[in-house]
């Protein structure tokens, strides 16, 4: 007769493993029709890869399967993982569960790329330093803004609408500072402005804006011609500081909403995109945005100053 281990060991002999009775594509996501990463599984008990599920519920609060409303889901906004779908695949297909991890690491990895295939948002102009809140909720943007957050760039390039183009040859990097989901999944993003850029060539990926890009860098001067742009510099910087503080209610009301004048920088060529008092002078001032873009454009601080000079000269000579 056989003792307590043998029969034990027997019993396991006659019993088919758990990878002898699932194959891989039990295992795979019915959106994306791979291997699931980081599957969730929502209230009405189907499971999708997480990104999968977020990417439908961008376009409607319903589940892709079975269609019950997923409103309440999403404003919880907290896709735990399935704990033990996870351990099965690890334990059952631990190589192929590595790939889908490595391919989703590349994916990452070329959405990381801060000059190639950079996410372009096309709304409005923005500015080197200057605050620029957004209100998200169009799919395309939801997901762009996502892809931002889990890169780790928390970077995309803003750029307006230009005619005969999807968007303008100029425009700048966007850094998001904070993120509030509202409940329905749309979203008030508070971003401020980085660097300038040039478009290069223009793409899309997943229904937004892409472009390869290179960024702008004001020219450096230096003697002679450095001690007249500090001139022009401290002339302008106090027709600005005239234009704050006698100009009208309109531009009073401008001044509630962006605050105050910034402080003068001390080394004005410090920064590749200059003095950011500039920038946001240009972005408080009554301005065609064909007009901003020109200025925006300009790697000449001289220029720049020399423009911003004449239209505060202009401005504080009309009556009030």
């Amino acid at each position: 007769p056989l003792d307590n281990e043998e029969e034990t060991a027997a019993a396991k002999c006659t019993q088919p493993c758990l990878r002898e009775l699932l194959s891989v594509s039990d295992l795979e996501c019915s959106l994306c029709i791979r291997m699931f990463f980081e599957p969730v599984t929502t209230p009405c008990g189907h499971t999708f890869c997480k990104e999968c599920l977020e990417r439908c519920l961008d376009h409607r609060p319903n589940c892709p399967l079975c269609k019950q409303s997923l409103r309440e889901y999403l404003k919880a906004g907290n896709y735990s993982p399935t704990m033990l779908l996870q351990d099965i695949m690890l334990a059952t297909f631990p190589r192929q569960l590595a790939e889908r991890r490595e391919l989703h690491r590349a994916e990452m990895a070329e959405l990381s790329n801060l000059t190639k295939n950079i996410p372009i948002f096309v709304c409005t102009m923005s500015f080197p330093g200057i605050p620029c809140p957004l209100h998200v909720f169009e799919p395309r943007y939801r997901l762009m803004i996502r892809r931002c957050q889990e890169t780790g760039t928390r970077r995309f390039g803003m750029c307006i609408y230009e005619n005969g183009k999807s968007f303008a040859d100029y425009g700048c990097m966007l850094e998001i500072r904070q993120i509030e989901l509202l409940a329905d999944g749309r979203s008030l993003v508070d971003t401020v402005g980085r660097r300038r850029f040039r478009v290069l060539s223009r793409g899309h990926r997943d229904g937004y804006n892409t472009a390869d890009i290179e960024y702008l860098e004001d020219k450096k001067v230096a003697g002679e011609e450095l001690q007249e742009l500090q001139c022009l510099h401290e002339n302008t910087y106090h027709l600005a500081q005239r234009f704050c503080e006698h100009g009208d209610l309109a531009s009073r009301h401008v001044l509630m909403q962006h605050g105050p004048l910034p402080e003068k920088e001390e080394d004005i060529q410090a920064s590749a995109d200059g003095p950011t008092w500039c920038w946001w002078l240009i972005s408080i001032l009554p301005l065609d945005p064909s007009y901003q873009l020109n200025l925006f454009s300009s790697t000449s601080l001289r220029a720049r100053l020399t423009q911003l000079q004449r239209i505060l000269t202009a401005l504080l000579q009309q009556p009030p």
